[in-house]
């Protein structure tokens, strides 16, 4: 029978196992990950245009942003002495940036996906403590970074968060793959668990499954499976202290059946698993493009052939202006009823983890 236990990442060990989902635009930041963090969790500030209450935040892109995270991390370190970390995303223009203030502000963890993190280990200083975790959807990816990073930096990951296409926003699988049982994490963990133990006498190698994962049940599952721990997104946005504005996190308590959430192509060229709004049935059948970029925040996207700027649609959101928003939304973010605290929350994920006979 597994135990409801932290997670052992390195020489840093949380007090229960749950990881907090980063979610961008300014969804999760010092607010919500300070507060996880207080709980015993693992708590985790969004690295995607963290900087977009920054006055000069359209003038001075990379700036604005680097020096938001600065205050988030900060801000959250004054908050908490529990474990904090960087969810950053590898399609990000700015993606160096992020990765090496974090890791200079003595971030715990960074965690990076929407792409592998190939190079990842470069931004570590000698000496640093930052723990890296990449985003995984495959054992053949997890076992292509392992490659890499053994080569060229002579380092293994300290854990890997094993995503499935279930979960929020950006997915690591094509459209025709999201239900497809192979790329299902009840598939797919297994095989990255077998895979980090061939190198677990030079390094343990925890692995977190993520993706649509709602209940202490589902905590359950996946510590008995072997998994160290479990990331949690769109729960967390039925907290109180989630960031975002109250009418984003009303849009959630709002849709009440798996129908009211939809996959559509993001602008990055992925699929996108959203919240089925009047505003995402408009742009998915909208042909006119953006007119201009003033980010190029991401390095796939040309706005030129695109049906909305990404960037605009989840401020938009985050801010409370959800009629011209798009809000991420995992496969069961449409259970989440109310908003309890984090503490009620984490509570509530303890009980029905015990209540498991």
């Amino acid at each position: 029978m597994s135990k409801w236990k932290g997670i052992a990442i390195g020489d840093i060990t949380s007090e229960i196992p749950v990881i907090q989902g980063g979610m961008g635009i300014g969804v999760s930041l010092s607010g919500l990950a300070s507060a996880v963090a207080n709980e015993g969790g693992i708590g985790i500030i969004s690295g995607v245009l963290t900087g977009f209450r920054e006055d000069d935040f359209f003038s001075n892109f990379r700036e604005a942003n680097t020096r938001a995270l600065r205050k988030e991390i900060k801000t959250a370190r004054s908050k908490t002495k529990g474990i904090i970390g960087l969810n950053v995303m590898v399609a990000l223009s700015n993606y160096e940036d992020m990765v090496t203030a974090a890791m200079e502000e003595g971030i715990d963890l960074i965690i990076s996906g929407a792409g592998l993190p190939l190079e990842l280990p470069k931004y570590r200083p000698r000496g640093s403590k930052t723990k890296l975790v990449p985003i995984v959807s495959t054992a053949r990816a997890a076992k292509i970074i392992i490659s890499r990073w053994q080569q060229r930096y002579n380092y293994l990951p300290d854990a890997f968060v094993v995503e499935g296409p279930q979960s929020g926003g950006h997915q690591g699988v094509k459209f025709e793959d999201i239900n497809n049982p192979e790329y299902q994490i009840e598939k797919t963990v297994p095989e990255v668990i077998e895979l980090v133990k061939q190198y677990a006498q030079i390094k343990e190698i925890p692995i977190i499954a993520a993706g649509g994962l709602f209940t202490g049940k589902d905590i359950k599952k996946f510590l008995e499976l072997g998994c160290g721990g479990v990331q949690m997104g769109s729960r967390f946005i039925g907290t109180h202290e989630c960031d975002a504005d109250i009418k984003f996190k009303e849009q959630f308590i709002n849709i009440k059946n798996a129908s009211d959430i939809t996959v559509i192509k993001s602008p990055v060229g992925l699929p996108l698993r959203i919240i089925n709004s009047k505003y995402v049935k408009e742009i998915t059948k909208n042909t006119e493009t953006p007119k201009n970029c003033p980010f190029k925040c991401l390095v796939s996207c040309d706005y030129t052939s695109v049906p909305f700027c990404i960037a605009f649609a989840l401020i938009n959101a985050r801010k409370g202006n959800v009629d011209k928003g798009v809000m991420c939304c995992g496969s069961n973010g449409y259970r989440i009823d109310k908003l309890y605290s984090v503490k009620e929350l984490i509570g509530n994920l303890k009980k029905e983890y015990d209540e498991i006979s």
